[in-house]
């Protein structure tokens, strides 16, 4: 038996939508946020000593990490998840199974912690000096970089109904979570094309089957 340890409002959402979609026989251990911090509980370093989640037990075996997750569970079945090295799309599947979390997702933390910065309860005389630090290494730095990044993903995704053309690949179950994560933060009015892909996730039954067993979900309407 599988066993995902399912963190609320985190990679691990994606993880139940992977297992619906590979149809396995699975179960979910929730886990919930710390109220005041937002930090996994340390009951999770119980089951992998780094206390974050996603992560899977099964047959012994303790993996980690939502990239490598998705390999193993996709491996268990015959499926078409993880394209075969003569297909055309196996090495462009790769690329974005990696980038999501190598140079998309460190953007994302970015601009939370500094949103965190902003709101944080602290003395009134610290306040503006951390608002101030806050401002102006978004401004310099981590801003453009995920504007660079968001505008780059958009245009990809105008020639692409998913990651890497006409079919779901394990790419597209790394990918949801931060542009998920984006469309929370932001309208989004100049990205269409990536509402428009988030949208066809959340309409698949799958998906919504993983909404219900996961339980609240902010990144999803």
């Amino acid at each position: 038996m599988i066993t995902l340890h399912h963190l609320n409002n985190s990679r691990s959402q994606r993880i139940i939508w992977l297992l619906e979609e590979l149809g396995l026989d699975y179960q979910i251990k929730t886990y919930q946020r710390d109220a005041k911090t937002s930090l996994a509980p340390k009951e999770l370093e119980q089951i992998h000593p780094l206390g974050k989640s996603p992560v899977i037990t099964h047959n012994d075996e303790v993996i980690a990490e939502s990239g490598l997750i998705i390999e193993y569970l996709a491996s268990l079945t015959d499926n078409h998840f993880e394209p075969d090295k003569t297909d055309a799309d196996y090495w462009q599947n790769k690329y974005w199974l990696h980038y999501s979390e190598g140079s998309l997702m460190p953007l994302m933390v970015m601009a939370l912690l500094f949103e965190k910065m902003r709101t944080a309860p602290m003395p009134f005389f610290i306040k503006p000096i951390a608002r101030t630090l806050a401002n102006k290494v978004e401004a310099a730095y981590s801003g453009p970089n995920l504007i660079k990044h968001l505008n780059y993903i958009e245009k990809h995704l105008a020639s692409h109904t998913w990651f890497c053309g006409d079919a779901i690949r394990s790419a597209d179950f790394q990918m949801i979570f931060p542009l998920e994560a984006a469309l929370a933060r932001t309208t989004m009015n100049d990205y269409p094309n990536i509402r428009r892909y988030v949208k066809q996730i959340h309409a698949l039954k799958t998906y919504q089957t993983a909404l219900q067993k996961g339980g609240p979900y902010d990144y999803a309407s």
